[in-house]
Protein backbone atom coordinates (compact mmCIF):
# COMPACT_ATOMS: atom_id res chain seq x y z
CA UNK A 1 0.00 0.00 0.00
CA UNK A 2 1.50 3.68 -0.88
CA UNK A 3 1.64 5.98 1.54
CA UNK A 4 -0.35 8.83 1.41
CA UNK A 5 0.94 12.16 -0.28
CA UNK A 6 0.75 14.83 2.40
CA UNK A 7 2.18 18.29 0.93
CA UNK A 8 3.79 18.95 -2.16
CA UNK A 9 6.18 21.93 -2.88
CA UNK A 10 4.62 25.65 -2.85
CA UNK A 11 3.15 26.25 -6.13
CA UNK A 12 3.74 29.26 -8.37
CA UNK A 13 0.16 30.29 -7.91
CA UNK A 14 0.67 30.40 -4.04
CA UNK A 15 3.61 33.16 -3.96
CA UNK A 16 0.94 35.00 -6.31
CA UNK A 17 -1.83 34.61 -3.92
CA UNK A 18 0.47 35.31 -0.87
CA UNK A 19 1.91 38.19 -2.24
CA UNK A 20 -1.32 39.88 -3.72
CA UNK A 21 -3.31 38.94 -0.17
CA UNK A 22 -0.74 40.88 1.49
CA UNK A 23 -0.73 44.21 -1.20
CA UNK A 24 -4.38 43.93 -0.86
CA UNK A 25 -4.45 44.34 2.86
CA UNK A 26 -2.21 47.08 2.61
CA UNK A 27 -4.34 48.82 -0.02
CA UNK A 28 -7.78 48.46 2.00
CA UNK A 29 -5.84 50.28 4.70
CA UNK A 30 -4.85 52.85 2.16
CA UNK A 31 -8.84 53.33 1.29
CA UNK A 32 -9.43 53.30 5.13
CA UNK A 33 -7.26 55.87 5.88
CA UNK A 34 -8.60 58.24 3.28
CA UNK A 35 -7.03 57.18 -0.56
CA UNK A 36 -10.63 56.17 -1.38
CA UNK A 37 -9.16 55.63 -5.64
CA UNK A 38 -7.15 52.86 -3.95
CA UNK A 39 -10.46 51.14 -3.72
CA UNK A 40 -10.85 49.30 -7.38
CA UNK A 41 -6.97 48.31 -7.32
CA UNK A 42 -7.84 46.99 -3.37
CA UNK A 43 -10.56 44.86 -4.67
CA UNK A 44 -8.31 43.54 -7.91
CA UNK A 45 -5.67 42.84 -5.74
CA UNK A 46 -8.57 40.48 -3.67
CA UNK A 47 -9.68 39.03 -6.44
CA UNK A 48 -6.75 38.15 -7.73
CA UNK A 49 -5.51 36.40 -5.11
CA UNK A 50 -8.79 35.06 -4.56
CA UNK A 51 -8.45 33.07 -8.36
CA UNK A 52 -4.32 32.31 -7.58
CA UNK A 53 -5.33 30.78 -4.61
CA UNK A 54 -8.00 28.55 -6.34
CA UNK A 55 -5.40 27.74 -8.99
CA UNK A 56 -3.38 26.35 -6.02
CA UNK A 57 -5.44 24.50 -4.51
CA UNK A 58 -6.26 23.22 -8.18
CA UNK A 59 -2.85 22.12 -8.79
CA UNK A 60 -2.27 20.29 -5.65
CA UNK A 61 -5.28 18.86 -6.11
CA UNK A 62 -4.09 17.31 -9.22
CA UNK A 63 -0.56 15.66 -7.43
CA UNK A 64 -3.10 14.04 -4.93
CA UNK A 65 -2.99 16.52 -2.41
CA UNK A 66 -6.56 17.75 -2.12
CA UNK A 67 -8.49 20.02 0.68
CA UNK A 68 -9.23 17.33 2.88
CA UNK A 69 -5.48 15.56 2.84
CA UNK A 70 -4.54 16.99 6.37
CA UNK A 71 -5.43 19.79 8.35
CA UNK A 72 -3.04 21.91 6.97
CA UNK A 73 -4.53 21.28 3.68
CA UNK A 74 -8.04 22.35 5.50
CA UNK A 75 -6.85 25.27 6.38
CA UNK A 76 -5.88 26.33 3.07
CA UNK A 77 -9.44 25.79 1.90
CA UNK A 78 -10.72 27.97 4.78
CA UNK A 79 -8.25 30.75 3.93
CA UNK A 80 -9.91 30.50 0.60
CA UNK A 81 -12.97 30.25 1.63
CA UNK A 82 -12.87 33.25 3.91
CA UNK A 83 -11.34 35.69 1.03
CA UNK A 84 -14.31 34.55 -1.49
CA UNK A 85 -16.92 35.75 0.77
CA UNK A 86 -15.49 38.81 1.34
CA UNK A 87 -14.64 39.87 -2.07
CA UNK A 88 -18.36 38.16 -2.65
CA UNK A 89 -20.11 40.94 0.41
CA UNK A 90 -17.96 43.52 -0.81
CA UNK A 91 -19.85 43.57 -3.75
CA UNK A 92 -23.33 44.92 -2.20
CA UNK A 93 -21.30 46.69 0.56
CA UNK A 94 -17.85 48.40 1.68
CA UNK A 95 -16.27 46.30 3.98
CA UNK A 96 -13.49 48.10 4.02
CA UNK A 97 -12.72 47.28 7.78
CA UNK A 98 -13.31 43.72 7.35
CA UNK A 99 -11.14 43.43 4.54
CA UNK A 100 -7.90 44.77 6.63
CA UNK A 101 -8.84 41.69 9.08
CA UNK A 102 -9.55 39.27 6.71
CA UNK A 103 -6.45 39.68 4.41
CA UNK A 104 -3.94 39.42 6.91
CA UNK A 105 -5.73 36.16 8.25
CA UNK A 106 -6.25 34.74 5.14
CA UNK A 107 -2.49 35.27 4.39
CA UNK A 108 -1.75 33.68 7.76
CA UNK A 109 -4.01 30.54 7.26
CA UNK A 110 -2.55 30.09 3.78
CA UNK A 111 0.90 30.37 5.23
CA UNK A 112 0.39 27.56 8.00
CA UNK A 113 -1.08 25.58 5.29
CA UNK A 114 1.33 25.47 3.10
CA UNK A 115 4.97 26.47 4.65
CA UNK A 116 4.60 24.30 7.98
CA UNK A 117 5.73 21.05 8.96
CA UNK A 118 3.96 18.56 6.83
CA UNK A 119 3.47 15.59 10.37
CA UNK A 120 3.12 12.34 9.63
CA UNK A 121 1.12 10.81 7.22
CA UNK A 122 -2.10 9.46 7.13
CA UNK A 123 -4.47 7.84 5.48
CA UNK A 124 -7.89 9.03 6.00
CA UNK A 125 -11.05 6.90 5.66
CA UNK A 126 -13.91 8.60 3.06
CA UNK A 127 -15.67 9.26 6.04
CA UNK A 128 -12.86 11.17 7.50
CA UNK A 129 -12.57 13.00 4.54
CA UNK A 130 -16.36 14.22 4.05
CA UNK A 131 -16.31 15.08 7.94
CA UNK A 132 -12.75 17.73 7.52
CA UNK A 133 -14.71 19.11 4.75
CA UNK A 134 -17.74 19.63 5.99
CA UNK A 135 -16.34 20.65 9.29
CA UNK A 136 -14.11 23.26 7.34
CA UNK A 137 -16.92 24.98 5.26
CA UNK A 138 -18.56 25.20 8.39
CA UNK A 139 -15.86 26.95 10.22
CA UNK A 140 -15.32 29.19 6.82
CA UNK A 141 -19.11 29.86 7.05
CA UNK A 142 -18.66 31.14 10.71
CA UNK A 143 -15.54 32.85 10.04
CA UNK A 144 -17.19 35.65 7.94
CA UNK A 145 -20.50 35.81 10.46
CA UNK A 146 -17.52 36.41 13.00
CA UNK A 147 -15.48 38.88 10.79
CA UNK A 148 -19.23 40.78 10.02
CA UNK A 149 -19.96 40.82 14.35
CA UNK A 150 -16.13 42.06 14.67
CA UNK A 151 -17.00 44.98 12.29
CA UNK A 152 -20.24 45.46 13.83
CA UNK A 153 -18.92 45.91 17.03
CA UNK A 154 -16.35 48.15 16.40
CA UNK A 155 -18.66 50.39 14.28
CA UNK A 156 -21.02 49.96 17.27
CA UNK A 157 -18.41 51.13 19.53
CA UNK A 158 -17.50 54.33 17.03
CA UNK A 159 -21.43 55.12 16.73
CA UNK A 160 -22.17 55.29 20.72
CA UNK A 161 -18.73 57.37 21.80
CA UNK A 162 -20.10 60.12 19.01
CA UNK A 163 -16.61 59.26 17.36
CA UNK A 164 -17.44 59.60 13.63
CA UNK A 165 -14.43 60.35 12.32
CA UNK A 166 -12.67 57.12 13.31
CA UNK A 167 -11.42 54.59 10.56
CA UNK A 168 -14.17 52.56 12.06
CA UNK A 169 -16.77 55.07 10.19
CA UNK A 170 -15.04 56.13 7.32
CA UNK A 171 -15.62 55.22 3.41
CA UNK A 172 -18.99 54.74 3.88
CA UNK A 173 -18.90 51.43 6.24
CA UNK A 174 -22.15 49.22 5.99
CA UNK A 175 -25.25 50.07 8.28
CA UNK A 176 -25.06 48.19 11.84
CA UNK A 177 -28.57 46.30 10.53
CA UNK A 178 -27.12 44.78 7.48
CA UNK A 179 -24.37 43.59 9.28
CA UNK A 180 -26.10 42.07 11.50
CA UNK A 181 -28.86 40.44 9.31
CA UNK A 182 -26.05 39.01 7.17
CA UNK A 183 -23.94 37.46 10.17
CA UNK A 184 -27.35 35.81 11.66
CA UNK A 185 -28.31 34.21 7.94
CA UNK A 186 -24.38 33.20 7.41
CA UNK A 187 -24.91 31.36 10.68
CA UNK A 188 -28.02 29.88 9.62
CA UNK A 189 -25.99 28.19 6.59
CA UNK A 190 -22.75 27.56 8.77
CA UNK A 191 -24.58 25.54 11.37
CA UNK A 192 -26.35 22.27 9.82
CA UNK A 193 -22.93 21.86 7.85
CA UNK A 194 -20.75 21.90 11.02
CA UNK A 195 -23.94 19.81 12.92
CA UNK A 196 -23.60 17.13 10.06
CA UNK A 197 -19.23 17.44 10.30
CA UNK A 198 -19.57 17.05 14.10
CA UNK A 199 -21.94 13.74 13.98
CA UNK A 200 -19.47 12.47 11.31
CA UNK A 201 -16.52 13.18 13.51
CA UNK A 202 -18.11 11.50 16.14
CA UNK A 203 -18.52 8.48 13.97
CA UNK A 204 -15.37 8.11 12.40
CA UNK A 205 -13.72 8.74 16.09
CA UNK A 206 -15.70 5.65 16.89
CA UNK A 207 -14.88 3.53 14.27
CA UNK A 208 -11.01 4.05 14.78
CA UNK A 209 -11.68 3.12 18.22
CA UNK A 210 -10.34 6.09 20.07
CA UNK A 211 -11.50 8.07 23.46
CA UNK A 212 -13.62 11.00 23.12
CA UNK A 213 -11.52 13.00 25.55
CA UNK A 214 -9.52 14.80 23.79
CA UNK A 215 -9.76 18.92 24.03
CA UNK A 216 -10.44 19.58 20.32
CA UNK A 217 -13.49 17.48 20.69
CA UNK A 218 -14.57 19.22 23.99
CA UNK A 219 -13.99 22.65 22.01
CA UNK A 220 -15.89 21.62 18.62
CA UNK A 221 -18.80 20.66 21.30
CA UNK A 222 -18.81 24.22 22.99
CA UNK A 223 -18.80 25.22 19.34
CA UNK A 224 -21.60 24.04 18.54
CA UNK A 225 -23.83 24.65 21.57
CA UNK A 226 -22.41 28.45 21.92
CA UNK A 227 -24.09 28.59 17.91
CA UNK A 228 -26.91 26.86 18.48
CA UNK A 229 -27.47 28.84 21.69
CA UNK A 230 -27.04 32.04 20.03
CA UNK A 231 -29.62 30.94 17.36
CA UNK A 232 -32.12 29.86 19.72
CA UNK A 233 -31.82 33.30 21.78
CA UNK A 234 -32.46 35.18 18.60
CA UNK A 235 -35.17 33.44 17.40
CA UNK A 236 -37.26 33.26 21.13
CA UNK A 237 -35.63 36.00 23.02
CA UNK A 238 -34.60 38.26 20.17
CA UNK A 239 -31.19 38.46 20.91
CA UNK A 240 -29.51 41.39 18.44
CA UNK A 241 -26.67 43.48 17.85
CA UNK A 242 -24.00 43.30 20.30
CA UNK A 243 -24.75 40.38 22.24
CA UNK A 244 -25.19 38.85 19.31
CA UNK A 245 -22.12 39.58 17.77
CA UNK A 246 -19.96 38.90 21.04
CA UNK A 247 -21.44 35.32 21.11
CA UNK A 248 -20.90 34.96 17.55
CA UNK A 249 -17.41 35.85 17.99
CA UNK A 250 -16.98 33.62 20.68
CA UNK A 251 -18.27 30.50 18.60
CA UNK A 252 -15.76 31.48 16.06
CA UNK A 253 -13.14 31.41 18.82
CA UNK A 254 -13.52 28.07 19.74
CA UNK A 255 -13.96 26.86 16.20
CA UNK A 256 -10.65 28.51 15.65
CA UNK A 257 -8.96 26.75 18.65
CA UNK A 258 -9.82 23.19 17.59
CA UNK A 259 -8.34 23.46 14.28
CA UNK A 260 -4.74 24.79 15.92
CA UNK A 261 -4.91 22.03 18.62
CA UNK A 262 -5.25 19.58 15.37
CA UNK A 263 -2.71 21.32 13.37
CA UNK A 264 -0.26 20.87 15.98
CA UNK A 265 -1.14 17.18 16.80
CA UNK A 266 -0.30 16.48 13.33
CA UNK A 267 2.72 18.90 13.03
CA UNK A 268 4.28 16.81 16.11
CA UNK A 269 3.19 13.69 14.51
Amino acid sequence: MTTPLLSVAPSPAFWVAAIAYAAAAVALFAVLAGSTKLRPIALALVATAFVAHGVDIGWRGTLGVHPAASVREALGFLSWILSGGYLLASVRYRLTLGGVVVMPISLVLLLCARLSPAGSPEDFSALGRIHISLATVGVGVFALAGALSAIYLVEERALKRKKFDSLALKDKAAPLEPLDRMSHRLIWVGFPIFTVALVLGAMWTARLGENLDRPEYALAAVTWLSFAALLVARQIYGWRGRRAARLTLAGFATALAVLAIYLVRRMLG
